[in-house]
């Protein structure tokens, strides 16, 4: 599988606005289950900040080995700023190289984890999954109905894909 870079046009910045992502979600939606598995493909090979982040400082520390061992000690800079990279990307979980990154055009992991839960909720990934709010005893329940008691109808009412949108993505926030 080849990994694609994905950033945003220069000089836009690379947070997605909360509305543009709901209307991408929506027409994604709209588009139905093709487009969503398409979208969801592409996010699979997007580059985020954090991933070339890394990229960059693996690159760092090979090259600067290697012109170490090939030409002259002062090479070892470059693993050496490679390293200080590192750390503070590891102790900060945002560093200055991601920063630019995004400035760049990339997202950030998170950014791109939401959105393609977004889609999977809408896909319907996550249906057939149990909840807290599951009923344990349906002869309980249709007992209860029997007396008078609650009663549950499922609503089968398709929701607008803007909605749904909105929806998921507010779920995926948490």
């Amino acid at each position: 599988m080849t990994a694609s870079f994905s950033p945003a046009p220069p000089g836009k910045k690379s947070l997605i606005k909360a509305e543009d992502l709901q209307q991408r979600v929506a027409g994604l939606a709209d588009a139905g289950p093709q487009a969503i598995e398409t979208r969801l493909l592409e996010l699979d090979r997007e580059w985020t900040a954090g991933r070339a982040t890394k990229a960059t400082i693996g690159v760092l520390l090979v090259i600067g080995f290697g012109l170490t061992i090939l030409l002259n000690p002062w090479w070892l800079i470059l693993p050496a700023v490679g390293g200080v990279f590192l750390l503070q990307y590891l102790f900060t979980r945002s560093s200055w190289m991601g920063k630019t990154f995004q400035e760049l055009g990339f997202r950030s992991g998170f950014d791109v984890e939401q959105e393609k839960m977004a889609l999977k909720v809408i896909r319907g990934d996550f249906k057939n999954l149990p909840t807290l709010l599951e009923i344990e005893n349906k002869e309980d329940i249709s007992r209860l109905e029997g007396e008078g008691g609650i009663v549950l109808e499922p609503e089968f009412t398709k929701v607008a894909p803007s909605e749904a949108a909105k929806v998921a993505l507010e779920a995926t926030k948490n």
